[in-house]
């Protein structure tokens, strides 16, 4: 009974708002109301508190009092991207007619759905980051991944297992990501809670109802054409992005114009523990300097989005490589070239998101003009690079379109110095629309006109004091005093009698008010009809300019590259078919960048090939470099294989098909594991996939458990990956000094220290990278220069001396202890022995994990010990 009462004391205003309220139950919905958006209920609770505006109440004191939070409706490109950056799905509601139209309630429908995703406002858009939208797919075998980018219309899908759609989303880092709802907890186990999830129904993840969506969309009898029929878990995944769209109002999609394949076989393989660690494009530090923070030389927003692919997707591809390093070796060479190119992508404003807008009809007159500006700036960039004598930057200029019917017909279509919105007036170019032309004519030369018909009639007449002016109750009028009303001609009629004067009408206002009332919003009308259709004719140019965009994008890249080089002192790797891996002089790109002036970096070499120095084994002193120094190897290596130059003074490598970085701790306590379980979590899924072209950096591996046990496992590790039969490259910093003894048993594995110089009470880091074991870590010496207390200083060495004596004291013990077990092996009875030797026979060492090993280990040793 009492859900009835509130219902009947429900106000139709309401009852509309519940109506629509329920279609979209996921959304915060904007209720147009007059001049106002307004929320109502948790929605209202939610926008006040992402907003900071207030909340109040409607109705209070009612049975029907609701939360209520608003804000002027043209407030909201100030709103709605704060509301969209929090995460929320946001409806917009709109008034469907005019108030003044109707006496009851006024019409009301969701005009847009905004979904961190599926954003195209440029408040909500980074300029240099792409808006991916993306879709899961859990298939049988594979998982689909999609992402779509709605702003510049980049449609891209892959499939593969866990590991490989985890690194997509990692480089990829969508807003959003739509999953079906059966498959809600096995995408969190999998890949986490940091993403905004929306969940679809399953019926949408459907092979048939994707094809068909797809090549409806496309215009095409099948998705050969792009290469990726064979994708059916990718595919399916293409489908639930379109579905979404149309869920969302986003219907008019033509610059979405085809799908791209991510080729796993064509890029470098970084899982997402080596994205983090070597800080590409983002970091758990707040305040830290990225390698795409040092890099990025771009000089537009498509360059930029592209550069970032670019780092994400490696290419393994030598030509490919070797054509961008060209490129960078001619502008090199030719500064007045690339000062050319420079200048021209200034003037090239974001032509992809422009695009865009034009084809989702949301492009201002104002961003008509920008377009038509940034397609000028692209002739003489197209002269320069067809004039070149550079074959990759002839063919870039020879891909470049003029579009020269698009810019001449914005130039006579659209006014110079068009409005921001269309409402605004003058917006088409005069010249286009006699009526419009005649009409602004008159509008504009109201006031003269009516000055000219006063000086007529006054002359006419002989009355000096005749007045024309306006009111909203006659219109036009003409204002007579009492003293000259005998001189008024006989066909002017009286319409008010003042104390003073009398106000007449004539024809000729009247005509005039007509044409004059009526012109503003003829005016509004045609302006809005000659502009959708110009839209519609711009539409057939959405390719052209798309691929102009992307020939930008790569030019501002080259650019990019060749700046850096340029200001840092890179220089042109030598890429070759061996597994060869030479650095001569090699720095790391971030931390030189942040060292104070006048302090150099300290260069390094490094040295790994497959047959003579597979494993190089670094020991040295905490802070010593020894983190900067594989890092950098990677980085070198990362950015030779991008096309880009690279900091040091010579690079010799084979291509390398996989980066693994195991650098520094990851704890994932809150997800219930330990720091030591990350870490061998991390190190088995890289022992798992290593190939003959791997680059394997591990730092520190075994500290989080035990002195002895992390020997072991470090030492087993180091075992592992030199009699893999793939001979992995690798880099291996430690500071557990009994490392240094595997080269003695292992040909491959070579030591080196990065060295310090012990000065008489302190210890000087000198970071060079020189061949030979270290004997100590001085960390009792880093910890005084971190400021410890002399005391907790004096005392550590203390122990220090004592623990080395007693350790030297206990080794020799051990070691008799050793003897007497060797004794008593051999004093076993044969069948013992032979327990023993059947085990080690029947062992697969090519098939056994390190730490199998270990167990097996073990589990012998137990058999003797209770004999």
């Amino acid at each position: 009974m009492a859900t009835k009462e509130k219902v009947k004391k429900e106000t139709p205003l309401m009852q509309q708002y519940n109506q629509i309220k329920t279609k979209y139950p996921d959304a915060c919905l904007l209720f147009r109301v007059g001049d106002f958006y307004e929320t109502f209920g948790e929605d209202a609770v939610r926008t006040a508190k992402v907003l900071g505006i207030t909340l109040t109440k409607r109705g209070a004191g009612s049975s029907s009092e609701t939360e209520l939070a608003g804000f002027p409706h043209h407030s909201l490109n100030v709103y709605l991207p704060k509301l969209v950056k929090a995460g929320l799905r946001v409806a917009i509601c709109d008034q469907l007619e005019d108030p003044k139209m109707t006496k009851t309630i006024v019409k009301r429908g969701v005009t847009e759905l905004v979904t961190p995703g599926v954003a195209i406002n440029d408040e909500v858009l980074q300029s240099k980051s792409n808006n991916f939208l993306a879709a899961l797919h859990f298939g049988k075998k594979n998982i689909g991944i999609a992402f779509l980018d709605v702003s510049t219309g980049e449609f891209l899908t892959s499939q593969g297992n866990e590991e490989y759609v985890d690194k997509l989303l990692q480089n990829f880092k969508p807003s959003e990501v739509l999953v079906q709802k059966g498959n809600k907890n096995n995408f969190l186990h999998h890949f986490g809670s940091d993403f905004n999830l929306f969940y679809l129904e399953d019926w949408i993840f459907k092979d048939d109802y994707a094809n068909e969506s797809l090549t409806s969309h496309f215009k095409t009898n099948s998705l050969k054409g792009f290469g990726i029929d064979e994708l059916q878990e990718g595919v399916i995944s293409c489908g639930a992005i379109l579905y979404y769209l149309s869920e969302t109002q986003h219907n008019k999609i033509q610059h979405i114009t085809n799908i791209q394949r991510i080729a796993e076989d064509a890029y470098v393989w970084m899982d997402r523990f080596t994205i983090r660690n070597l800080e590409l494009y983002g970091s758990a530090n707040e305040n830290a300097t990225t390698l795409l923070d040092v890099i990025d030389k771009t000089l537009s927003p498509m360059g930029g989005r592209l550069l970032k692919r670019w780092l994400a997707l490696p290419l393994k591809d030598i030509d490919a490589i070797n054509k961008r390093f060209d490129v960078v070796d001619y502008f090199k060479g030719n500064p007045e070239v690339l000062q050319s190119f420079q200048y021209q992508i200034k003037q090239i404003s974001d032509l992809e998101r422009l695009i865009s807008k034009l084809a989702t009809g949301k492009i201002s007159p104002r961003e008509f003009v920008i377009l038509k500006e940034s397609l000028d700036a692209i002739i003489p960039l197209k002269e320069t690079a067809l004039q070149s004598k550079n074959d990759a930057l002839k063919v870039i200029g020879d891909n470049l379109h003029a579009c020269e019917l698009l810019r001449e017909k914005i130039s006579t279509t659209i006014s110079a110095d068009a409005p921001v919105a269309l409402n605004k007036g003058n917006a088409i170019a005069n010249g286009v629309n006699e009526e419009l032309d005649e009409l602004r004519n008159i509008s504009q030369s109201g006031k003269s006109f009516l000055e000219a018909i006063e000086q007529r009639e006054s002359e006419a007449t002989g009355i000096p004091s005749l007045k024309v002016a306006f009111n909203n109750v006659f219109g036009y009028y003409i204002e007579v005093r009492n003293t000259h009303k005998d001189k008024v001609p006989a066909d002017w009629i009286r319409k008010q009698t003042l104390v003073s004067a009398e106000r007449y009408i004539t024809e000729e206002l009247k005509e005039y008010e007509a044409k004059i009332l009526g012109a503003e919003e003829r005016i509004s009308k045609i302006e809005a009809e000659i502009y959708e259709k110009f839209i519609m004719w711009c539409s057939q140019y959405i390719q052209p300019v798309q691929l102009n965009a992307q020939l930008v994008a790569q030019l501002d890249c080259l650019q990019s590259y060749t700046q850096l080089a340029t200001e840092n002192n890179y220089i042109r790797p030598v890429l070759e078919e061996n597994h060869i891996l030479e650095i001569k002089n090699g720095r790391h790109p971030v931390i030189e960048k942040q060292l104070p002036i006048g302090t150099p970096y300290i260069a390094n070499d490094v040295y790994l090939d497959t047959d003579t120095q597979q494993i190089i084994m670094i020991t040295g002193p905490n802070m010593s470099g020894k983190s900067a120094i594989l890092r950098q190897t990677a980085l070198i290596v990362l950015l030779a294989q991008m096309g880009s130059f690279v900091p040091a003074s010579f690079v010799r490598m084979g291509i390398v098909d996989k980066i693994f970085t195991r650098v520094g701790a990851s704890d994932n306590i809150s997800m219930g594991e330990s720091t030591f379980m990350v870490e061998m979590n991390e190190t088995a899924s890289i022992l798992n996939n290593l190939t003959n072209r791997s680059l394997v950096l591990l730092d520190e591996i075994g500290r989080g458990t035990s002195t002895y046990d992390g020997i072991s496992i470090a030492w087993a590790i180091a075992e592992y990956i030199h009699e893999h039969p793939q001979k992995a490259k690798t880099l291996f910093a430690t500071h557990y000094h009994e490392l240094n003894d595997m080269h003695e048993q292992f040909e491959r594995i070579k030591n080196y220290n990065v060295s310090v110089k012990e000065l008489k009470d302190n210890v000087l880091f000198l970071r060079k990278l020189v061949p030979g074991g270290s004997a100590h870590s001085f960390g009792i010496h880093v910890a005084k220069m971190a400021g410890m207390p002399n005391l907790v200083v004096q005392k550590a060495q203390k122990i220090l001396k004592k623990l080395e004596a007693s350790h030297k004291t206990e080794s020799t013990q051990d070691a008799l202890k050793q003897d007497d077990l060797q004794l008593s092996i051999f004093k076993l009875d044969d069948p013992i022995l032979e327990e023993i030797r059947e085990e080690i026979v029947n062992l697969d060492i090519n098939t056994l994990t390190p730490v199998e090993a270990l167990m097996k280990l073990n589990e012998i040793k137990k058999v003797v010990l209770k004999k």
